[in-house]
């Protein structure tokens, strides 16, 4: 195999998701730089496309975000923080029916083993459910469709209701142009990033390379040595990779996959659309946060790409990624012991014992 052959599968999603920026910008749809990598690495995936990303240049691109979010942490942003408790406590309620309504669901209607459905069902980092879903005896590939398509549908129909219903402005630079930011902010916001990224990394912490960076500017940021976020051009970057990885996610999926496994996710997330509403509703008629906040914060799309729609149509940025940060945090700790309580419970009643 030549050394071209052998990364065609990165070349072939590089292409596919820059045909798809251009494709986006050229019909004049939101978001390009993200949904557009998501729409053409998925028809490139169904047309038997063989794709692959770079793990490492993904979780660098990563690492923008992370920056982002701590440099809005300021002393005024942070003493805000305690009115967010009473949403906050909301995040371990709807994860726990999630669970109750996913389970059977993935069980009952789509004919998923107890591990592979009780995995798909928790709304948890791709990486870590495939982790947990592994250990237990789960199919891996059907939960890396499940997450997959979680993530992406969640992350389409937002923008659609953002716009719809709060006339959100999808096509706002996500921050200042890179010639506006002063050299040395530039040069402390990728030392945070990196040194973030792999502190946090060696430290054993889940989602290392946006919670790291995030910490580490948050720190820089109450320090006074940073004024800006990352600028607009950073930030599309990082739209475009996320969008390049969920799409490329899909790379030698068969028709038989979409039968079982795309048709099962796709009714989840109409599942987890309503629910996200049912909970929205209530905090916004309570006034406990706004309704672009409330729904950004509470849909259970993936971190990074929740993050991104918040510095698009200009949300609270901080109070979304804590929301999504508290339901990281009760899936990891708590999915793997709430399944060695349920398995055994369920092995039980099968047997009659």
């Amino acid at each position: 195999m030549t050394g071209l052959q052998k990364h065609m599968p990165v070349l072939n999603t590089f292409l596919a998701a820059g045909a798809g920026v251009v494709a986006f910008h050229a019909l004049g749809l939101p978001l390009p730089w993200l949904l557009g990598p998501i729409f053409a690495c998925l028809a490139a995936a169904l047309a038997g496309l063989d794709m692959r990303g770079i793990r490492p240049l993904n979780d660098l691109m990563r690492t923008i975000l992370g920056v982002a979010v701590g440099a809005t942490l300021t002393p005024a942003v942070l003493s805000t923080f305690p009115s967010m408790l009473p949403t906050l406590l909301l995040v371990p309620v709807m994860t726990a029916i999630i669970g109750l309504i996913g389970v059977p669901y993935f069980r009952r209607v789509c004919a998923y083993d107890f591990p592979t459905a009780y995995y798909a069902s928790m709304p948890g980092g791709l990486q870590d459910m495939l982790l947990f879903g592994e250990e237990a005896g789960g199919n891996v590939r059907s939960l890396a469709l499940v997450h997959a398509t979680r993530v992406m549908v969640i992350i389409v129909a937002l923008p659609f209701i953002l716009q719809g219903v709060w006339g959100a402005n999808l096509g706002n630079p996500p921050g200042v142009p890179a010639a506006t930011v002063p050299l040395q902010e530039l040069a402390l916001m990728a030392v945070c990033a990196i040194a973030g990224w792999r502190i946090a990394a060696n430290a054993g912490m889940f989602g290392a390379s946006i919670l790291g960076p995030l910490i580490a500017a948050a720190i820089v940021t109450m320090l006074g040595g940073l004024h800006y976020r990352p600028p607009a051009e950073a930030i599309w970057a990082a739209q475009f990779f996320i969008g390049m990885t969920i799409g490329a996610k899909y790379a030698g999926i068969t028709m038989a996959e979409v039968r079982r496994d795309i048709a099962a996710a796709a009714g989840f997330c109409v599942i987890l659309i309503m629910l996200t509403l049912v909970f929205v509703e209530p905090v916004t008629w309570l006034g406990l946060a706004p309704g672009m906040e409330a729904l950004l914060a509470f849909a259970p799309g993936g971190q990074a790409e929740l993050a991104v729609l918040a510095l698009v149509v200009g949300a609270d940025v901080a109070f979304v990624v804590a929301h999504h940060l508290m339901r990281l945090f009760v899936v990891i700790l708590g999915a793997p012991i709430a399944a060695r309580f349920i398995a055994p419970k369920l092995q039980d009643a099968k047997t009659g014992s």
